[in-house]
């Protein structure tokens, strides 16, 4: 007998035990009263508040009416607006300029940057605003010519130059670029490392990387701030009453001394005000939504027929469905990764010569003199515990860390310097994106572009490095899409692929630039183990295409199956090389031999 029985209880549903037989079930969502009870009191105390503006008399709705739309506050409002959108163009334009200076390795530019924005944020805006207007005062005229010579080309009168528009223009922008600037700084450290690295190992320009890469991704960040500072800077506009601009506050100020009717023109700029921001808050909705591509795994529907459908009262328009991941495996039948043709075309191509390279971070020495020849299409595998240096050394060989000391050749070419006896010269960054187009690279955490579809981050370095036409570079990713078996995930984006389906984008976009050498650096360690399997075929696949291959792993398996030689590291020294053979059988090395009895 039951306890239920025993005490008499009457049976119930939350009595019956639970069957998974049962059909029809209704789910019931959890209750929350509390949240109904602060709804209604919100709703009520909006009522109450609208019912007593729109009711009393005294706020003169009959003298709003007669002043909103009357031609001095519309010509006041068209200025505020052509203020808002040049200030807001030439300060974040000034501000991208000024945040990338800051980010810049050289200490002038960043110095210069910083000073600046240190400035303009300390002086008041109003300041800023009478000193521009006072410059004639200073400057009585502008001089174009040569300095400290009597040579001079044109003068122009600075009162005439700078109206009070122009003023007002000038002041605004340069207040802001020192708050955007600041805002886009964020955004940029904002993303990965390794988006920068991925960009910088396919060879993009630093052009194309901020404009391509960087900006794009970094603007989730800016967006949410950078509106903020627009929407700021378009209620600032009123501080140019100081320079008796009649801009939408100015003018409301001078009709309301006049007739004495504070309140109802003050409502006048209030709601033009209003209405502004509301306006740049569905932009920057927009903006976000066109930024967030790639970044969320059900992006909203479009915002335009959103917002009618909530306007009507149907609700929201059905959200643009993401593509789901595949299954971790794939049966499709897939062409040859690599033809014969550019298995001919790739022999005696690639040989890798590292001489003395030596890099210490600070006191830490994390390469010590290493020394290392690789033949043309060869497939090596580095191996050690972590921290021996293995993926430093592998980033020296596309000069994605340079060198204190030692050089690396690829068929005889100087990767990232060239040499004067016995000194090296780094080479121009042109110079070494034009060498490293040649070293395809794939990461340990894949480095897709999250703002671009898998065939858009395939063919980006063709496009933009080697000038391939875009339609020739379609054709090339499809067909390496193909060979990789993805083909109908041409159009998804990364975070839309399981981790394996990435990994092996990962690698046609190292193979789109046709490298002599391809390096890896531990391209499954970021991989369930059930997803290693797929990236590990394609490598194998690969290591017969006579393509030059360095793959620093810990997939002990893997290195013995697939490589050529093994090169065994601790402390930063290369302490074993040999053929797999022999290494993993009769290693030379103590050290060496202590490792493999712990992983083999």
């Amino acid at each position: 007998m039951t306890v239920t029985a025993d005490i008499g209880e009457v049976a119930s549903p939350r009595n019956v035990p639970f069957s998974p037989d049962r059909q029809g079930y209704r789910v019931v969502p959890a209750r929350h009263p509390w949240r109904v009870v602060g709804t209604v009191v919100a709703v009520v105390l909006i009522f109450f508040t609208l019912q007593s503006i729109l009711t009393n008399p005294r706020w003169g709705w009959d003298v709003f009416a007669r002043f909103f739309l009357s031609e001095p506050v519309l010509v006041g409002l068209a200025r505020t607006l052509l203020l808002t959108v040049l200030a807001s163009a030439l300060g974040f334009l000034l501000g991208t300029l000024l945040a990338f200076a800051r980010v810049s390795p050289s200490p002038l530019l960043s110095g210069v940057s910083w000073a600046y924005i240190w400035l303009l944020r300390s002086i008041p805006l109003i300041v800023l605003l009478l000193v521009l207007n006072n410059l004639g005062y200073l400057y009585p005229t502008i001089d174009v010519g040569v300095p400290f010579t009597s040579l001079l080309f044109a003068q122009y009168n600075t009162v005439e130059m700078f109206t009070p528009f122009w003023v007002a223009v000038v002041g605004l922008s340069l207040n802001q670029a020192a708050f955007s600037a600041e805002i886009i700084r964020g955004g940029i450290l904002s993303v990965d490392q390794g988006q920068h690295e991925a960009a910088a190992a396919l060879g993009l320009s630093r052009r194309r990387q901020a404009l391509s890469i960087v900006l794009p991704q970094a603007m989730r960040a800016i967006l949410p701030s950078g509106f903020n500072e627009m929407i700021g800077l378009a209620k600032s506009t009123s501080m140019v009453y100081v320079l008796a601009l009649p801009e939408l506050f100015y003018t409301v100020q001078v009709i309301y001394k006049r007739n004495l009717e504070v309140i109802p023109l003050l409502m006048v700029a209030t709601i033009w005000y209003l209405i502004i921001m509301s306006v740049l808050s569905i932009v920057q909705l927009g903006i976000e939504r066109r930024f967030a591509r790639g970044a969320v795994r059900t992006p909203s529907g479009p915002l335009l027929p959103n917002v009618l459908a909530f306007l009507s009262g149907r609700g929201a328009a059905p959200a643009v469905k993401s593509p789901p991941p595949a299954p971790a495996s794939t049966t499709a039948v897939r062409k040859p990764l690599v033809t014969a043709g550019e298995k001919l075309a790739r022999r005696g191509v690639g040989r890798i010569e590292i001489r003395d390279v030596s890099k210490r971070f600070g006191a830490l020495t994390v390469l010590d003199g290493v020394d290392l020849d690789l033949a043309p299409g060869s497939v090596t595998a580095i191996i050690g515990p972590s921290g021996a240096g293995k993926s430093t050394l592998l980033r020296t060989i596309n000069h994605l860390e340079r060198t204190d000391t030692g050089f690396v050749t690829i068929d005889d070419e100087l990767v990232g310097y060239h040499r004067d006896g016995q000194t090296l010269y780094e080479l121009k960054e042109a110079a070494i994106r034009r060498r490293r187009a040649a070293i395809g690279m794939v990461f340990q955490n894949f480095n897709l572009f999250p703002h671009l579809t898998v065939i858009e981050n395939i063919i980006e370095a063709p496009v933009s490095v080697q000038g391939v036409a875009r339609a020739e570079a379609v054709e090339l990713a499809k067909d390496l899409l193909a060979r990789i078996g993805l083909p109908e995930k041409a159009d998804a984006y990364p975070r839309h692929l399981s981790g394996g389906q990435q990994q092996r984008v990962a690698i046609a976009r190292a193979l789109a630039l046709k490298p002599k050498v391809l390096l890896f650096d531990e391209p499954t360690s970021a991989l369930d183990p059930e997803l290693v399997g797929e990236v590990l075929d394609v490598i194998k696949e690969l290591a017969t295409s006579g393509t030059t291959m360095v793959i620093v792993t810990h997939e002990i398996g893997f290195a013995r199956e697939v490589a050529d030689t093994i090169v065994f590291m601790e402390g930063g020294k290369i302490l074993e090389v040999g053929t797999p053979s022999r290494v993993f059988t009769t290693p030379t090395h103590q050290r060496t031999r202590e490792f493999l009895a712990k992983v083999l």
